[in-house]
């Protein structure tokens, strides 16, 4: 929606709706969200670190949403509440609302006869639903989407273009999955014999929440014998990779490139870094916290931040310590027989 055809707020609606304490004038009223470094007369911005004091002094903003520690630190009209990043959410979705479907199926999609779809789901050009399907209420199925056989999808969940669900799986409501996520492609099972590597049928399928965001390019394999699952609200960035029997507890969130090998399960309010990695057939503690580019090959049992990322320093420097990681085993076992003949009686001189 273009600024012109935007309506405005003002600070009593917003508070009206997401709650907070107005300091200034209520009744300012604002078209647009920004930065405080970019913020115009007629915008609402927010401050969420003190780190950024200077700029909230500096603003042009017409209004901003502070914590209540901040509250005196700006004569600007401003809304106080106790989390302004997840209140700035809101109101960012207030002024940049998803566009809703629009219902009809495109002359060039393909679906089958036996699929269901809600009357007032958008199907988009060249997309393909299989027999047996079902795309809820108010679903946006986006241009060359392929949903497989018996596939179920709640309502009002969003699909980006060149999105591919597999058969039988099923996708809960209010769901985003971003271009090219591929849901249910079978799991890298395979067994050897005599040299030869043989298929193991992935028979079971993916099940994800309510709620669940998915990034551009994300793989979750559906499951061996059970199924794969991701809990209500959990949030996937890009190109991550899921493998299969996986399950991920609600409202975790999980960073670009990390890959989670088969029959991890990963449990509720967990943050994961970036490029992180996550071994099969683990277990992770509810509210654990995983550093950028770690490396998980034990089950945690206890939730707290866990780091295993190797501090980069100039190449020469990196080569020779690198060398004497080599000798640690040999260090340890020098240092164990050391301590054992420390604690050996003293004979006493004759």
């Amino acid at each position: 929606m273009k600024d012109s055809e935007s309506r405005s707020y003002s600070l009593r609606e917003i508070a009206r709706r997401f709650g907070g304490d107005i300091a200034g004038n209520p009744e300012f009223e604002v078209r647009r969200v920004a930065t405080l470094e970019n913020a115009g007369p007629d915008c609402i911005a927010f401050l969420a670190n003190t780190r950024y004091l200077p700029q909230l002094k500096a603003t042009r903003a017409g209004a901003v949403i502070v914590g209540k520690a901040a509250r005196a630190a700006t004569r600007v009209p401003r809304i106080v509440c106790a989390n302004p990043y997840a209140y700035f959410a809101r109101v960012s979705t207030l002024f940049n609302p998803a566009p809703g479907a629009q219902p009809g199926v495109h002359p060039t999609a393909v679906v089958a006869g036996s699929a269901r779809v809600a009357v007032d789901a958008e199907i988009g050009p060249c997309a393909v639903i299989e027999g047996g399907a079902e795309i809820g209420a108010g679903c946006v199925i986006g241009a060359g989407c392929c949903i497989g056989e018996g596939v179920v999808i709640g309502a009002g969940t969003r699909l980006y273009a060149n999105v591919s669900i597999y058969h039988g799986c099923v996708v809960g409501e209010h769901v985003i999955l971003h271009a090219g996520v591929v849901i249910g492609s079978d799991g890298f099972g395979l067994a050897m014999e005599e040299g030869r590597w043989v298929k193991v049928p992935q028979v079971g399928c993916v099940v994800i929440g309510n709620d669940v965001e998915i990034g551009a390019n994300t793989t979750v394999d559906r499951g061996a014998l059970d199924d794969t699952v991701i809990e209500e609200g959990v949030k996937l960035d890009n190109q991550i990779q899921v493998g299969h029997n996986v399950r991920i507890g609600a409202h975790t969130a999980i960073a670009a490139c990390t890959g989670i090998a088969g029959s991890a399960k990963i449990g509720r309010h967990c943050r994961i870094g970036g490029a992180s990695g996550i071994a099969g057939h683990i277990t992770i503690a509810d509210g654990v916290e995983i550093s950028t580019y770690t490396l998980i090959t034990k089950s945690i049992d206890r939730p707290g931040t866990y780091t295993g990322a190797y501090a980069f320093e100039p190449h020469r420097d990196w080569l020779r310590n690198a060398a004497q990681l080599r000798h640690l085993a040999e260090l340890a076992r020098r240092v164990r027989a050391l301590e054992k003949k420390s604690k050996q009686p003293k004979r006493s001189k004759p």
